[in-house]
């Protein structure tokens, strides 16, 4: 009877075991229905049968298992559903497929694979591949996989997935979106590679082509922002006679979880999960903007996003279609103001910052260089446009174009250059026209100097000059073109009931801001700068100029502005919730703001000043970022406002010095304010400062404490040196359950305000950091440590058995709040 026990309990034991080892497994004898699931061997994966939302069909799927288990990432019979819960998977006895089986109507699914194998495995990896190889137990490579679902894509491209088309077998991975959120099966959008000319990737509806991947230029696709800085994961482009591929792989597989999706509304997104808020949220968007739209612009026109209307056409053609063209119908395109005239005398025009036009019809070469590559198409009186291929190590390959031009966009800092065939006669008109306003701007600098010169010899009071300096600049923003609408002063009156008191929502250093209604029912807000406002003529114009050309979600946008009367009116949308500290310094209104709200501002924020610094045409940085200039939709939406103080850069530039100071003290760096030296890790610092306040619902200069005379950002760097951020948090806004997310919070924004620039991180990865788990760094200390009393602040450290010598630094005394 003993012996019968141990027998039994080592089977039961025997048993067990093989089941463990082979969770991960699908082996030809064995059977798998709806209700069993396999783990992948790190329980990343999972495959199973499943319903997509309120839907009852069942298919047979991959999802996340430690994460966002309702995400689905691949779908094996995603046009055949099962109706019932009969389904039935195997390995066949041959050793061939792998097959889903319904017990009424037989195989409804198959991997069809061609290659017999003796011991015939299917497998589900960590990367969410499944596979079907030889089960010997020693492979390691993908070259014993026969069968693996990453060939077969459905709408998610994961990393390490191939993106493109074998060759050697013809094998072309197309991703296609579902038909909708609760049906997997194929919906009206793909995504793939056209090999034909320069291979290119296409999103196509039905069989309408619907926008264009801008072309590999050797270390990313041209057009779209360079988002691998900051180290998070890597694109691999394959181009050669064997494959042409794209994926994109992690490099460090603890710091983020992304992927690629297309949505059944056809955007290609790049997501990375956020662990605190248990949320998909989106890194990187393919179509930012309706210029992304397939040919928009016609043949040879371009799509400027900063521009209204969007299209025009290039230099030397005019509109095909002149009254279509004015109702903004631009499908008829551009023709040439003069034809081409083949042996006739003929050039290029160079236009710079574009996304490189569709390249179906187009030839390529890697081996040429730029000046071989204009002799080639030179030669061809059927060559309409050349570029370079790879913009590494000064550039190489040559790809020329044998038909007309379509969808080009601008993209003045990301863009590249094409240099398009023109006759001579158009090439020496436009020189002309380029020598003429040049020489027409001297003319009008030099003439302005000269007056301002007889002015200030002529006026002897200095309020005079400022008049009719005013009077002066304020007729030059009449007569520029600044693509804003110009408002005439009595309908701004006539909105504002006469700026009448009660219309007020606010007033500053600048003047009042009121609240108007236009005749049409449009609500407005008015900015109307007084006489002696803090902000004169050149803020004026800076925020008119720099503003109006902007354009995202997380950016008030500016109407329009009046300069009548030698007014300085500025007409923005109306944000009914005013600004952000109104909310987070006033304890009563503070009490009805929950975190994840909170969480969702700083993260608005965060994107629009990453717009700012490096998704807009010209790198901007703000110089006076702060609670007050922060304004909140109906939504509780952020909007940044206030450009006065802007500045913006082009090219290269990075950084600026200036001897006029200008901002909030509290909120700037101390390499500007100190040296009057800005970067884009200026504003970072303010954010950072922004962050420390929306955490705590206190202000950073106003901040005190019983026990030591530090800023509220030194008392945060205490508090975590400590350990004790938790008492800096604001219990009213916080439940238990957001802890963690507010603690990394109040971190990201100590590694904000660290004191060196070098060290403060770019707004691509602060946004990274606030939307994924990745593990921060520790922040070393911030600047302005220390802005009142030396020998009380060195008391405290010394009663706190912190070093002097290792953790402060003395920076700058600035004026006590």
């Amino acid at each position: 009877m003993e012996l019968n026990t141990i027998i039994l309990a080592c089977y039961i034991l025997i048993c067990t075991i093989t089941r463990s080892v082979a969770v991960d497994t699908i082996r030809m004898h064995q059977s798998f229905r709806d209700g069993d699931t396999i783990t992948s061997a790190g329980g990343e994966f999972e495959l199973g049968f499943f319903s997509p939302g309120s839907s009852t069909n069942r298919y047979l799927g991959i999802w996340y298992r430690k994460i966002s288990r309702g995400t689905v990432v691949w779908v094996a019979n995603r046009d055949v559903p099962l109706m019932n819960t009969s389904g039935l998977v195997q390995v066949n006895r041959k050793g061939i497929t792998l097959q889903l089986v319904d017990n009424s109507t037989g195989v409804i699914w198959s991997s069809n694979t061609s290659v017999s194998m003796k011991n015939p495995v299917a497998q589900l990896l960590d990367t969410g591949n499944l596979v079907l190889r030889e089960g010997h137990p020693d492979f390691n490579s993908v070259e014993d996989f026969k069968w693996q679902s990453f060939d077969h894509p459905g709408d998610n491209l994961l990393p390490g997935m191939k993106h493109g088309i074998d060759l050697v077998t013809g094998l072309n991975r197309i991703f296609s979106s579902w038909r909708s959120d609760v049906d997997p099966s194929v919906g009206s959008f793909s995504h793939g590679l056209d090999p034909n000319g320069f291979p290119q990737y296409f999103v196509s509806k039905d069989s309408l082509i619907w926008t264009r991947t801008g072309l590999w230029n050797g270390y990313k696709f041209g057009g779209l922002p360079n988002k691998n800085q900051n180290g998070i994961f890597k694109d691999v482009f394959v181009f050669n006679e064997k494959e042409i591929y794209y994926r994109f792989h992690l490099i460090n597989t603890t710091s983020a979880i992304m992927r690629f999706i297309l949505t059944p509304s056809g955007d290609s997104k790049l997501l990375v999960w956020n662990d605190q808020q248990q949320i998909w949220m989106v890194y990187l968007t393919m179509q930012d903007s309706d210029c992304d739209h397939y040919g928009l612009c016609g043949v040879y026109g371009i799509c400027k996003i900063n521009n209204t209307p969007r299209c025009e056409c290039l230099r030397g053609f005019i509109p095909k279609f002149q009254e279509e063209w004015k109702a903004a119908d631009w499908s008829g395109g551009c023709i040439r103001k003069t034809d081409l005239v083949c042996g006739n005398d003929e050039g290029f025009m160079k236009y710079s910052g574009v996304k490189l036009p569709d390249t179906r019809h187009s030839w390529y070469n890697m081996k040429m260089n730029l000046q071989e590559c204009e002799i080639s198409c030179r030669k061809n009186c059927s060559c309409t446009a050349y570029a370079i291929a790879d913009v590494r190590r000064g550039g190489h390959g040559c790809i020329l174009w044998f038909s007309d031009l379509i969808d080009i966009r601008d993209y003045t800092v990301e863009g590249e250059d094409i240099y398009v065939r023109m006759p001579s006669s158009e090439l020496v008109k436009w020189k002309l026209e380029f020598i003429l306003i040049a020489s027409v701007l001297v003319v009008v600098l030099l003439g302005r100097i000269f007056l301002v010169a007889c002015k200030k010899r002529k006026l002897q009071k200095e309020e005079k000059l400022k008049l009719n300096l005013e009077s002066v600049a304020l007729t030059k923003i009449e007569n520029e073109d600044l693509e804003l609408p110009l408002f005439d002063f009595q309908s701004i009156a006539n909105a504002t009931s006469d700026f009448s008191r009660d219309m007020i929502l606010g007033e500053g250093g600048f003047g009042p801001v009121y609240k108007g209604i236009l005749t049409d029912g449009q609500e407005i807000a008015v900015k109307r700068l007084s006489r002696n406002s803090s902000q004169g003529l050149d803020e004026f114009k800076n925020e008119v100029s720099c503003i109006a050309k902007l354009q995202h979600r997380n950016l008030v946008t500016l109407l329009g502005c009046c300069t009548e009367k030698g007014e300085r009116i500025l007409i923005y949308e109306y944000l009914a919730n005013k600004s952000l500290d109104s909310f987070i310094f006033d304890s009563n209104v503070r009490n009805t703001m929950d975190w994840p709200r909170l969480y969702n501002i700083i993260i608005g924020i965060a994107r629009g000043l990453l717009y700012l610094h490096q998704d807009s045409k010209l790198r901007i940085i703000h110089r006076d970022l702060k609670a007050s200039n922060i304004l909140l939709d109906h939504d509780m939406n952020p909007k940044i406002s206030d450009f006065g103080m802007a500045r913006s850069f082009g090219g290269n530039e990075s950084e600026a010095k200036t001897l006029r100071v200008v901002g909030t003290y509290g909120y700037m760096s101390p390499e500007y304010a100190i040296d009057g030296q800005f970067s884009v890790k200026s504003d970072v610092y303010s954010f950072g400062v922004l962050l420390v306040e929306i955490a705590s619902g206190m202000k950073n200069r106003l901040f005190n404490h019983p026990d030591h005379s530090f800023n509220l950002l030194g008392h945060a760097w205490i508090s975590y040196k400590q350990g004790k951020l938790l008492e800096l948090i604001d219990g009213v806004i916080l439940e238990p359950n957001n802890h963690y997310e507010a603690l990394r919070v109040i971190q990201i924004g100590l590694l904000c305000v660290q004191q060196d620039p070098k060290d403060r991180p770019v707004m691509s990865e602060v946004v990274l950091m606030l939307s994924s788990n990745m593990k921060l760094p520790h922040p070393k200390q911030p600047g302005f440590f220390m802005e009142r009393d030396l020998f009380e602040a060195d008391q405290f450290l010394s009663n706190q058995n912190l070093s002097t010598s290792n953790e402060l630094t003395m920076t700058t005394l600035l004026p006590r709040p």
